[in-house]
């Protein structure tokens, strides 16, 4: 593999898997807002967050998943790659401070169309935060 060309169909097996890391931070919080638009007061305002069951700033559900997107297109299958499918549960809060551990696992190919399907998970302290399956399709050694 290129890092500018990803891996390409052929290239690939089930089990292949690639974990990346992210503490997440204030700041990162703050950047997701203002990129999503979503400014829930349980992400962004401290007092109010202390009144809520989590007792402090969450982050943003999706900007944990977006961990995925992230390797999905920079490293398994990687550039070229095209998300098609996303299904996932959040299972828990991810809190400010927290280290995220971001995983997909080939699980499943598909010649026809050059499809392959991941079990994708995201971990804190070994728990579950974010588990699911993406469905990327995946360029060909002859495109």
């Amino acid at each position: 593999m290129n890092a500018k060309d990803g891996y390409k169909f052929e290239e690939l097996s089930v089990g292949m898997a690639h974990e990346t890391v992210h503490t997440i931070t204030a700041e990162d919080i703050d950047l997701f807002a203002k990129v999503s638009g979503d400014y829930n007061p349980i992400h962004m305002d401290e007092e109010y967050a202390k009144k809520t069951p989590f007792g402090q700033r969450i982050a943003h559900g999706a900007l944990t998943a977006s961990y995925i997107s992230g390797i999905l297109g920079n490293d398994l299958p990687g550039p070229g790659a095209i998300f098609t499918h996303l299904e996932m549960r959040f299972r828990r809060p991810v809190f400010i401070g927290d280290t995220v551990t971001a995983r997909a696992e080939i699980t499943e190919m598909f010649e026809r169309g050059n499809r392959v399907t991941l079990k994708i998970t995201c971990l804190v302290k070994d728990k579950p935060v974010v588990a699911g399956e993406a469905k990327v399709m995946v360029p060909s050694k002859e495109a």
